[in-house]
């Protein structure tokens, strides 16, 4: 299904796979940065970090978390480019409902619209996943199958070469019709 891109009044064209391609994976969540977010969202960066700390009910751990330092290093060394280098504090990073929630306490119309195709990345994402490992399912099923048939192969072969063997009978055998006499 082609993904058309999302604008919202006063801010540029967002295809949906570019939001899709901000989402990463951290502590096993998938997630997207808050300058990411912001950016999105038509707000800055502090003042959504900002809400974020003033509403600390709305954003539980599995909303919205604040990352480490080696947690840090490890995204700048994944990613060329620093989008959050010279800042004071790490930087947070959402989770999918993470994400809503920020939209909601940010109180925008360009955040709100917005927070629906950010949330259609992630479901996106969750349905490519479940679509890998059906297929690594079916492969890991079909590579078993073929490992019982490669043994029966095997099996097949070996009764064809004793079959085209010759055996060793002990004496010669004539080919040909032969009258019992001689």
């Amino acid at each position: 299904m082609p993904q058309s891109p999302v604008q919202i009044k006063g801010t540029k064209i967002v295809p949906l796979d570019e939001i899709q391609s901000r989402i990463l994976v951290v502590r096993g969540f998938r997630v997207i940065l808050d300058s990411e977010l912001a950016r999105l969202y038509g707000a800055t960066t502090k003042r959504l970090n900002e809400q974020v700390r003033r509403n600390p009910k709305r954003f539980p751990s599995d909303f919205c978390f604040q990352l480490t330092s080696q947690e840090v290093a490890n995204l700048r060394s994944q990613i060329a480019t620093s989008s959050y280098g010279g800042r004071r504090y790490s930087p947070f990073v959402f989770t999918e409902h993470g994400a809503v929630q920020a939209a909601n306490v940010l109180n925008s119309m360009p955040a709100v619209e917005m927070s629906v195709h950010v949330v259609r990345a992630f479901v996106r994402l969750r349905e490519l996943v479940a679509t890998h490992k059906a297929f690594a399912a079916k492969l890991a099923e079909l590579e078993h199958r073929l490992g019982d048939h490669d043994e029966q192969i095997g099996a097949i072969i070996d009764a064809i070469r004793e079959l085209t063997t010759p055996s060793d009978l002990g004496h010669d055998r004539k080919i040909g019709f032969h009258r019992g006499d001689r």
